[in-house]
């Protein structure tokens, strides 16, 4: 597991990550640039809770998204297909509780490399078929955290 904060230039996001002390939760500390996000996932067995610290990063839950403000938390149940997006004019920060942890960090860390390694276009997808094959070695090493649903 890498340190300190991690740079995602393709979800146009940093984060930085604190286990809990018992380790059955991480927090995940985030700035997201204008733009910036995630596509819409599934987390089977681990919920999310959302704090937003500052600006107005909008969040999907299920189908509807909902734009949230500095103070208020959004609570993401475990199987529920969600994202979140900032479509807002400033940095959105955010904290985010995931629990149990699972290979949450790891996963996030593999995908951040593989963006600043520039095998993702600006929409997440890859852009070889190299890059596809270790896309796919991704998701599969981590299906039981996440699958990722379109929209």
């Amino acid at each position: 597991m890498e340190q300190g904060v991690i740079e995602d230039p393709v979800m146009k996001q940093r984060l930085e990550f604190q286990p809990s002390e018992d380790g059955t939760a991480v927090l995940v500390k985030m700035w997201v640039e204008p733009g910036g996000g995630v596509p819409p996932h599934v987390h089977p067995s681990m919920e999310e809770r959302f704090t937003v610290l500052s600006g107005q990063p909008s969040f999907l839950s299920g189908r509807r998204w909902q734009t949230a403000a500095p103070g208020d938390t959004v609570v993401v149940p475990a199987g529920v297909r969600h994202a979140y997006r900032n479509r807002g004019d400033e940095l959105a920060h955010v904290v985010c509780q995931a629990s149990p942890a699972m290979s949450l960090q790891e996963f996030l860390e593999e995908a951040a490399a593989m963006a600043r390694a520039g095998k993702m276009t600006r929409h997440g997808l890859p852009k070889s078929p190299g890059a596809l094959v270790q896309a796919l070695g991704l998701a599969l090493r981590h299906r039981k955290m996440v699958v990722m649903r379109p929209v």
